[in-house]
């Protein structure tokens, strides 16, 4: 069988590493379908492989699957296509949206699963299959020996990591970023990774005010930086089960969902007090984050790649595809994958 993956953002790429390197070990042919920002960054070692740079290449390379870390697929590419999610935002409803490109989605977890499962007896033409989601494996297998050293930091200091999410709603930046300044401490070095889609202006003007122990992450990747810090400070963005998933402590400001995955607080002036807390007991909330991930992503075996292929293996040997056809979109659209999320915008599709 023959595999296509769409990559449109940048923050994808690890979601596919462990699925490109189970097709590598079991020699199945696969080729990419990038966006222009995608190639301009491709990890050197997919570079020897087929890349397809409009929609008329997918068309010639005819693929059974299409798999996309995200929430849209051009509808001419041919070929069963497969949501696989861009991530774990199991608290937003947007993850739940039903946007008829997609004939398989594959789920992370039974929270996840449970949903779908009831879209998909409204909707009656596509599958859901709960294998995991593939980036828990990267995570998971990420070389981690010396890591410290390899960033230049010092071994002796504590690690804080600050990722807040994008969203209006949900967002802590505005609220943190004035107070975080004022509780570092010498002991400690602050990392922190901005979502590629938060206010520009409320970065750049953090970062003009730089101090000794702050480092930006400007890596697409974040798994790196998950392993080397001790704590990880956010809100209610979906990157906090990928910490969970390495059984370290969070803390949420006024996080909108699962409340007891580590420490909210609702005020910013609590956030020191919080985070000595989570530094000095690191296991406080350690049951807390298993029965959460049990709902949410119970796969910490290293083997979701491998179930994903042998669910889409088993889609297609056994036909099991629903014969009810998707909604026809009648769209125009250009040959990239950003490219068409504008026309979507402009259809009035994509809010």
């Amino acid at each position: 069988m023959k595999y296509l993956f769409c990559i449109a953002r940048q923050y994808s790429v690890p979601i596919i590493k462990p699925l490109v390197a189970f097709l590598e070990k079991t020699n199945h042919e696969f080729a990419f379908f990038l966006s222009e920002r995608v190639q301009k960054n491709l990890p050197q070692e997919w570079s020897l492989y087929r890349i397809c740079c409009s929609i008329q290449q997918t068309i010639e390379y005819q693929p059974d699957f299409v798999i996309v870390p995200g929430n849209f697929v051009d509808f001419r590419i041919p070929g069963i296509k497969v949501q696989i999610f861009h991530g774990l935002g199991v608290e937003k409803q947007s993850h739940y949206k039903i946007r008829h490109f997609f004939d398989v989605y594959l789920t992370s977890g039974p929270f996840v699963t449970e949903k779908f499962v009831t879209l998909q007896r409204k909707h009656k033409y596509f599958l859901v299959s709960e294998t995991g989601w593939p980036k828990v494996d990267y995570i998971l297998q990420y070389p981690i020996t010396n890591l410290k050293q390899r960033m230049n930091i010092p071994s002796d200091k504590k690690v804080i990591l600050y990722a807040p999410t994008f969203s209006k709603e949900m967002q802590s930046a505005t609220k943190l970023l004035p107070i975080i300044p004022k509780i570092m401490r010498e002991d400690e070095i602050w990392l922190f990774k901005f979502h590629e889609l938060m206010d520009a202006k409320v970065v750049e003007s953090f970062k003009r005010n730089k101090l000794e122990n702050m480092l930006f992450i400007d890596s697409h990747d974040i798994t790196p930086y998950l392993h080397v810090s001790d704590v990880m400070i956010s809100d209610t963005s979906s990157v906090i089960y990928e910490f969970m998933v390495i059984d370290k402590p969070v803390i949420t400001f006024n996080t909108q969902s699962r409340i007891d995955k580590g420490i909210n607080i609702t005020n910013p002036d609590d956030t020191r007090e919080a985070l000595d807390r989570s530094l000095k007991n690191p296991a406080e909330f350690q049951e807390n984050r298993e029965q959460h991930l049990r709902e949410i992503n119970p796969y910490l075996d290293g083997r979701i790649s491998e179930r994903v292929f042998t669910t889409l293996s088993e889609i297609k040997t056994n036909d099991k595809l629903p014969k009810r056809n998707k909604p026809f979109i009648l769209l125009m659209c250009s040959t990239t994958v950003i490219g068409f999320k504008n026309v979507l915008r402009r259809a009035n599709v994509l809010k």
